[in-house]
């Protein structure tokens, strides 16, 4: 939104009761276009630690393989938790256009508590694989499991702090238009985490099991 502000000249010889006026434009939809150019910046993050697994994924240096260490069952589980999150988010946006503040709040709060479960769970399957003595310096293989799967989870983490701070935000301010930008910025960035581990669950996880 344009803001006009006016100000008085401080030329010398300038008439005291001179006024001009100065138009400051910040341009529509311009924190939605810088946002989507950072999440391009974080898609060659992820290209990149992907290319790194591609290359290392096969090199067990005589420990254990992706077919040995894996627990799909739980793997599916943490995936069904991060999935069912976007779909609360896309709850909480809904709720939003519609001015329901409490009913949007619930459905982040349930968001939340969805992506909470998603690393926790991570966090035991990172443990335990380091109690295994499968930690990332075993082999170039799981060196490249745990930078591609931990960088995730380290978005993850970010996303969860972001959520809280824009809970709070709405509940102090309530649904203005800032905070339903902020809304629609997170919306973004937690789709494009989902994206990013369905690519991990495929490439990483159901290949990785393959003999």
């Amino acid at each position: 939104m344009s803001d006009i502000k006016v100000s008085n000249s401080g030329a010398l010889g300038a008439d005291p009761s001179a006024r001009f006026f100065v138009r400051e434009h910040h341009p529509e939809n311009g924190t939605l276009l810088g946002f989507w150019i950072y999440l391009m910046s974080d898609c060659l993050i992820f290209a990149c630690l992907f290319a790194t697994y591609a290359v290392l994924g096969r090199n067990y240096a005589g420990g254990p393989s992706g077919a040995e260490l894996f627990d799909l069952p739980l793997v599916a589980l943490n995936t069904a938790f991060l999935l069912l999150s976007s779909i609360t988010y896309g709850f909480a946006m809904l709720e939003s256009q519609r001015k329901r503040l409490r009913a949007a709040l619930v459905w982040l709060g349930i968001t939340g508590l969805f992506g909470a479960a998603f690393l926790s769970l991570e966090m035991y399957e990172f443990f335990h694989l380091i109690h295994e003595g499968a930690g990332p310096q075993r082999s170039g293989f799981l060196t490249a499991f745990f930078a591609l799967v931990g960088t995730h989870g380290l978005h993850v983490t970010f996303g969860i702090v972001w959520l809280v701070t824009l809970m709070f935000q709405l509940g102090r301010h309530g649904l203005t238009v800032e905070n339903q930008r902020r809304m629609m910025c997170l919306s973004m960035f937690w789709h494009f985490l989902d994206v990013i581990w369905i690519g991990v669950f495929t490439f990483v996880y159901l290949m990785g099991v393959l003999p």
